[in-house]
Formats: structure tokens, sequence, C-alpha cells
């Protein structure tokens, strides 16, 4: 089909914006070719749709958006063509030869949310009955009742990495099982725990801590040391995680401990609180997280949703 008289064929309009974009603009052979390269992947997903960069409209930007994260483009790749359109449809505003830019109400990639992934409870039981062991042995040493009670409390209370490194002892509330946490903005919480962690702290700081302070002079107030006595790093708390769990980190215990509590009846308030999120919409990620979770278990068990094993193409098509 022929195009209107009126509409410039994509590869004249690539030209022209290089020629603007190296001339007007005074951008670097590089960052042109970059911009090119963009433009040219936009132009060639929009042939299938017998649409051209002239008349693009919101719908194909939106689509060549999705079609890029299918295709496991990350985020920051993402932003960065969608910044490459933006300036192209600009352009093309300014020199009147488009009505309106179709980029004007596309969402950015920096606020996509992206849903946290969590562990299995079987998953997270495993961890802590391995660290358990350890920590329970008759050659348990502070080590392994640090680690144990750290993993302990990061998947009880949901606590973030950095507000387990900055726990002293004074914040230890064992008798009444919860922590007083410092948070994001020095905003003070107070977070319950179970008592599988109240009996791993107990462990520790009856027996654990004070064998770590040995190697170290002068009063230390952290809570979790290091086998030297010094206050723990986060990046420590990531490496032992990771040695127990290769899968596993301390964000996925924080988001793997909000996410049972939902599937296990935890109304979002509650959820919010303890995690510590100042804006609700925060906590409501892990509904979703927890209705996927529910749907696998429907499928599998409900006698109307659940496939048989011996079910004839007919019957499972039914």
């Amino acid at each position: 089909m022929p195009l209107p008289p009126t509409t410039t064929s994509s590869a004249t309009l690539l030209r022209e914006y290089m020629t603007h974009l190296r001339v007007e603009r005074g951008l670097r052979p590089l960052s042109c070719e970059a911009y090119q390269r963009d433009l040219e992947m936009f132009a060639e997903f929009l042939e299938d749709t017998n649409t051209t960069l002239q008349t693009a409209r919101q719908e194909s930007i939106s689509g060549f958006m999705q079609h890029l994260r299918e295709h496991g483009i990350e985020s920051r790749s993402v932003a960065r063509k969608l910044s490459c359109l933006r300036g192209f449809y600009r352009w093309l505003l300014m020199d009147k030869r488009i009505p309106h830019d179709p980029t004007v109400n596309i969402e950015s990639p920096s606020s996509w949310k992206v849903l946290p992934k969590s562990l299995a409870e079987s998953e997270v039981n495993e961890m802590l009955d391995r660290t358990g062991v350890a920590a329970h042995s008759d050659a348990a040493d502070g080590a392994s009742l640090r680690d144990h009670a750290i993993l302990e409390l990061l998947y009880a209370g949901g606590l973030r990495v950095g507000e387990i490194v900055s726990l002293r002892q004074e914040d230890l509330r064992l008798e009444t099982a919860s922590v007083q946490v410092r948070g994001k903005g020095d905003k003070e919480r107070i977070v319950p725990i179970g008592r599988s962690a109240v009996q791993a702290l107990e462990q520790y700081v009856q027996r654990g801590r004070p064998e770590l302070m040995r190697s170290k002079s002068g009063v230390q107030r952290t809570l979790f040391l290091s086998v030297r006595g010094n206050p723990l790093t986060t990046q420590k708390v990531w490496q032992m995680v990771r040695s127990v769990n290769s899968h596993a980190s301390p964000h996925k215990l924080r988001h793997s401990c909000a996410t049972h509590m939902v599937e296990h009846g935890a109304d979002l308030r509650t959820v919010q609180t303890l995690l510590g999120h100042a804006d609700i919409a925060t906590t409501q990620v892990y509904t979703h997280l927890a209705i996927d979770r529910l749907k696998q278990v429907h499928r599998l068990h409900h006698p109307r949703a659940k496939v048989r094993l011996d079910a004839t193409p007919q019957e499972m098509a039914s």
C-alpha cells in the first residue's frame, strides 16, 4: 500500500533525525549509533503491523515495551530505548510531522512492579534445619550459633539485612518474644518473633556471642559479631545465607516471611507493620504472590480443577 503524500518513510526519518542529533544536538558518533540501533529495532517491530515510525500510536509503543520484556531485556535497557523513542517523537512533534506524541502516557520501566521472589516453606525449613543441626551439635562454635540465630531472625521477623547488622544486644526483648528494630529513616518498630527464633537467640547470647567477644577487647554493643569480635557486615550475612542455600538471600527470606504469612491468613496491615512499610501499597504485592500459589494448589487438589493422570485428551479439553 503506498504511503500517504504527507508521510515520510521510516528510513528517511531516521537519516534526518541522525543529522539533527549530530549537527544540532552535538551528540557523539557512538551515541548516534546507539540511538539509530534502537530506532531501527522499533521500526522492524512495526513492520509486522504495517505501521511506520511516523504513524505509530501509543499501543505500538506499549506493544514494543512488552515485546522487549518478554524477550528478557533488562529494565535498564528498556528504559534507555523508551528514552530514545521519547526524544525521537518530541522531535517529530516539534517539526509538525505528527499531531501528537505517542510516548506521552507510556509508563517508565522504573515504575514497573516486579514481584519479589520468595522461597517455598520447605526450602526455608531445610535451611533452618541445616543450621540448627550445626548449632545444636557438640562441636557448635560461636559462628554456628550466630548464623542459626540470624537465619531464624531473618525469617521470623522479616528483617532487612541492614536492620540485622545494626541490632544491639539491648534491642532484644526475648521475655516478650520481640525485637526492637530501627528501620529506614531511623523509624523504630517492635517485631514479634516465634519460639524457635527466641531459642536460637538465647543460645547465641548465652554461648555464641561471649565466645566471639573473647577475640576483641573493650565493650561491643552490636549484637551480631564476626569471628574477630567486630560488628558483622551485610556482605558477610549475604555470604552466609548463600552458603546455606545458593538460591537464597536475606531479602528472599524477608519476602518469604511476608508471603507465607499472607498465605496463612495474615491481614495486610499486620504484615505492613511487621515489615516496616510506610505505604500499604508496598505490602499489597504479597497478595499477588499468595494468589499465584493459591491457584497452583487449587489446580492440584480441587476435584474440578486438577487433571487426572489417566485422563483422555477429550476429557482434558472438556
